[in-house]
């Protein structure tokens, strides 16, 4: 059959720059990023894993790639403060946070109060003492 032409993802920043990708595109891509989840955060089915990003395709892919490894997704809002990210952790035993630069150092103001809290992520071009970085991994 045909393909289609329509992109799965078509993101556009406030600048104008786009991101689109096709179905195979973000297939593979959301692979990768499962693959990091597994690898480099030991994410297993059943894990949880809290992702408070602005709307950006990293996102997206986060997002599917959950669906592949079978671990539980919760979202969060870049508005949440320090105690609702603690309250967030705490009660879903969250093994892994995902998050950028804004919302890091409220992420590490309360990370030790939390048990389950295993690996944390940052999705930036910077890097971040005692975090992983997505765009490295991927």
């Amino acid at each position: 059959g045909k393909k289609s032409k329509n992109p799965a993802l078509w993101w556009v920043d406030g600048a104008g720059g786009e991101v689109k990708w096709s179905f195979e595109e973000l297939g593979v891509l959301s692979r990768r990023v499962a693959n990091v989840l597994s690898d480099a955060c030991d994410l297993h089915q059943g894990d949880r894993v809290i992702l408070i990003l602005p709307r950006v395709p990293e996102w997206w892919l986060v997002n599917v790639a959950c669906m592949r490894t079978g671990a539980i997704l919760i979202p969060g809002t870049q508005q949440l403060t320090a105690k609702d990210i603690l309250h967030r952790l705490q009660k879903s035993k969250a093994k892994c946070v995902i998050t950028d630069d804004s919302v890091a150092p409220a992420v590490d103001s309360v990370g030790a109060e939390c048990q389950s809290l295993k690996f944390k992520m940052l999705v930036s071009e910077g890097h971040r003492e005692g975090w992983l970085n997505f765009k490295d991994l991927l």
